[in-house]
């Protein structure tokens, strides 16, 4: 009895780091491709948050205290913001570092809007 727990217990181990380690080592390649650009769709970006979500990384990348934080969550000041309910916009012509460089464009290609719509801004909403 003793050695099938201990070899129930190291099954589960095995099985749960072996998980972990496939969820980490995402590369590039298997991200899909925007046929158009032929760049990958790596970045989401908020508009009302004036924020991006990188796909690669599993990060946010959001500007607080004059600089550029990364974090695998958004802070606490971002609380009861849902991801979900709001306009995310699929960044398909950029998918190398530093999608940050390009907010200006992105602020005045996806404005905010309060109710999440874009007038001539093709999105993805969730």
């Amino acid at each position: 009895m003793k050695f099938l727990k201990l070899s129930l217990f190291l099954c589960i181990l095995f099985t749960t780091t072996h998980s972990f380690s496939q969820n980490t080592n995402m590369s590039k390649a298997s991200l899909p491709i925007d046929k158009k650009t032929n760049c990958f769709i790596r970045y989401h970006y908020y508009p009302n948050l004036e924020a991006y979500f990188d796909n690669l990384k599993m990060v946010y990348y959001y500007f607080e205290d004059g600089d550029w934080q990364t974090s695998e969550e958004l802070p606490t000041n971002y609380g009861g913001y849902s991801l979900f309910n709001k306009t995310k916009v699929i960044i398909t012509d950029y998918d190398e570092e530093n999608p940050q460089q390009f907010l200006k464009v992105h602020k005045k290609k996806y404005p905010y809007n309060a109710k999440g719509r874009f007038s001539k801004a093709k999105t993805s909403s969730n």
